[in-house]
This record gives C-alpha cells, structure tokens and sequence, in this order.
C-alpha cells in the first residue's frame, strides 16, 4: 500500500512568521544593531546607558540632525548630495541670535521673552534658510551646476557668513521662549506626555487596520489577523514605553524649588516630577510624519522618487526637475533652519562652532538608514533611526571614555560598512 501524496500546505503556510508580518527585514536588522549596540554600551558603562536620564539626553541630541536628514533622503533619493547644511545651520543660527538680541530691540523695541520675539526670530530663521536653499537649487537645476560643487562652496560661503553676521562672538543669552526647543527647557511634563502617548498609539493602531481595510477593500491581499493585532501591540507599546521611559527621569529638587519661586509659589513637602517629553522631539515627530505624507500621498513626493529612478524618463514624462531640485533644496534649507532652533536653543546660545561636521552625521544618518546614493529609494523613518544609531554610538563611546580622534575613526568606518552592506542587500534582493 503505497502513502497518499502529500497536499501542498497553504501558502500562509509556508510563509515565516517575518513574512507574514510583512515586515522590512532591512530595517528589523537596523532596529537589531540599535538594540545590541544599546545593551553593549550599557554593560561597558555598568549600566548608565540604558537609565532614563542619559535616553532623554540621547533623544534631544538626536533631534537637530534627525530633522536635516529628514531633508537630506530626498536629495540624496533625486541623485543630488548636500555639503552646506552644518554651514547653513551656523548662518541660520547666527541671523536668529542676532534678530533676538539686536535687530528687534533696535527696530521694534522687542526685548527679549516679548512673545512675539521668538515667532518672529524663528519665521527670519526658516525664510532665510528656504532662500539660500532655494539658491543652491538654482544652481544646481537651471545653471547644471553639480551639487557637489555647489553645496561644497556653500559650506565655505555660509560658515565664515555666519561669523561675520556675528563679528565672531559667541551670542546669548537667547529669548525664554526660544529656548523651549532646545529640550530641557521646554517639555510637556508627564501628563501630557500620557495624553499625547495615547493619542499616538491609538493612532498607530487605528493606521494599521485603516490599511488593512483598504487592502480588503481593492481586493489586494492582508495579513492574517494575528499578524495585525500583533504589529498593533507591538506599537502601541513601544510608543507608550517610550513615553514611560521619558517620565522616568526625574527633575532635580533644587530645579523644582526655583520653577515654583518664580512662580511665588511654596513647593510642596515631597513634591517630585518628571519632563515627560522634550518639545524638541514633539518637533520632529511632526516633521517625520510631514515629510511621510509628502514622500507617500503626493504628487511631490511621487515625483521625486520617479526623477531619483530614472531622471531622464521623469523628464520626457513631463517633470520640471529643474524646478523640483529648486523645491528639494528649498526644503532642505528650512528644515535646516528649524534644526538651527533646536540646537542654538539646546545650547542657550550661539557659538561659531555650532553645525561643525554636521553635514557628515546628516548624510551618514539617511545612508545608514537606507537611502541609495545612486537614488530613487529612501524612508523618513530610516533616517531617524540611522541618526539615532549615530547618536547612540558616539554618546556611547564618550560614556566609555573613547577619545574624540578614535570616535571619528568609528564612525567613518561604521559609515563606509553600512554603504557595502546596503549594496550587498540590494544586490541579494534584486532592488537596484
């Protein structure tokens, strides 16, 4: 008696579980490095890392370069690169400090923490930084100048720009009001951060099954229900962990006593609090989701990733790229501008240095979260967490006593490993 043969299992079947996740294996491999680099760090320092205090620190560093590589994925996805963002963010930081502490208490007899003072300073900060953007999108799109050279020669125009805007002098102090994007100065303390935990999580979950029901809906197929239901736990958990983590760091007693003295208030007997979450970070998840909707749900977003596939066939298809590198480098100055914000405001001052080698951390930051140089492929969300990788590798290595020489060694090298490994992945995967 011979054995049935055997029936073909179905095709969920066959699928492993990432699979059947649909889970980007690049990223899950992003997302591993961070967690073993973090438990890494974490046993070397004898587990300082990993504490709430040094993650709310590690958060408000990040900011300032996550949102430049926010812009820098599409440039770099439209085949283009930018050498001047550390330069414009010196420029951009210096006319905001200047506008505060000069121009508007001359002109308008705006003094500092006037509440018009840091809208106003911040407005100048974002127009001048679309409009050197602009420029070099210019350059670049109508004059055939390549980025390269173009941006490299704004990395030197604009740097020594902002030291003369300045006269060389370190600016400060800055307006009250501004430098609530710098982090510790301005968070929305535990309550709030609960409230807009929750908001987002309920967000995320409500996202996860608004895309299913689409799916369903075209006929298009979707993942089995479990899968759903644990991508949703997984989220809602990770952004209320998050949460938990930030309104784990307490503030200091004596920082308590002053906040309620200037209120002319008595602190209550064994009062305590946390920060909760840093307006800094609230900034660039914002700017994170902006740019998303922009990269994913419009005609903008689809046109750059069409130019940065096949410039040449965009073009014969009907795309101004000359006018959409003007656009692409416009964003990428305001973007900059905003990151000018939160770092001047995160130093209390301006300081000739600030932006120093920043363009470098930018473009590491969208390649080791996944951008292609040779174009069309990037995400907003690689980007931020190829910063934060960056981040978390260098505080690390400051935490363990790594001297400043060998840290840039490191992360050149962890820059030059991530291009091979993305071209390795992409050659596997068949993405070109």
């Amino acid at each position: 008696m011979t054995d049935a043969p055997s029936q073909p299992l179905p095709s969920h079947a066959r699928r492993s579980l990432f699979q059947q996740l649909e889970l980007d294996t690049r990223l899950l491999g992003m997302v591993g490095a961070f967690i073993l680099l973090s438990i890494g760090f974490n046993i070397m320092t004898d587990g300082r890392f990993l504490t709430s205090r040094n993650i709310f620190n590690l958060t408000i560093q990040t900011v300032s370069v996550a949102i430049m590589a926010c812009g820098m994925v599409f440039v770099i996805v439209t085949r283009h690169i930018d050498l001047s963002v550390g330069a414009l963010l010196a420029t951009s930081s210096a006319i905001m400090a200047m506008t505060q502490t000069e121009i508007l208490p001359d002109l308008l007899g705006l003094g500092l923490n006037h509440p018009l003072t840091a809208p106003v300073t911040i407005v100048v900060g974002i127009v001048a930084g679309t409009l050197i953007g602009a420029f070099h999108g210019w350059l670049i799109g109508y004059l055939a100048i390549p980025a390269f050279i173009v941006t490299l020669g704004g990395l030197l125009v604009w740097r020594n720009v902002g030291w003369f805007l300045t006269r060389g002098q370190t600016i400060g102090p800055l307006d009250d009001n501004f430098l609530v994007f710098g982090g510790i100065n301005g968070t929305l303390g535990p309550t709030w951060s609960w409230v807009l935990g929750g908001i987002a999580a309920a967000g995320a979950i409500w996202g996860i099954w608004s895309a299913r029901r689409n799916k369903a809906a075209h006929d298009f197929p979707v993942k089995p229900v479990w899968a759903e239901v644990t991508l949703s736990a997984i989220s809602a958990g990770a952004i209320l962990g998050f949460i938990w983590v930030l309104n784990s760091y307490q503030v200091p007693i004596g920082r308590l006593r002053r906040i309620f003295e200037a209120r002319g208030e008595e602190m209550p007997e064994g009062f305590t609090t946390g920060y909760g979450l840093p307006v800094s970070v609230l900034l660039l998840i914002v700017i994170a989701i902006g740019m998303t909707i922009i990269a994913r749900r419009t005609r903008l977003g689809r046109y750059i990733f069409a130019t940065g596939g096949n410039p040449d066939a965009a073009e014969l298809s009907g795309i101004n790229t000359r006018m959409l590198t003007v656009k692409i480098f416009a964003m990428m100055g305001a973007l900059t501008a905003i990151s000018a914000v939160v770092a001047s405001a995160r130093l209390g001052n301006h300081t000739n240095d600030i932006g120093t080698l920043d363009e470098l951390r930018v473009i590491a930051a969208a390649v080791i979260g996944g951008t292609a140089l040779a174009g069309g492929i990037g995400t907003i969300h690689g980007a931020i967490l190829g910063a934060l990788i960056m981040q978390s590798l260098q505080s690390g290595m400051a935490m363990v006593g790594v001297d400043a020489p060998y840290q840039n060694i490191v992360v050149g090298s962890v820059l030059v490993l991530a291009v091979w490994i993305d071209i390795v992945y992409r050659k596997r995967t068949g993405d070109t």
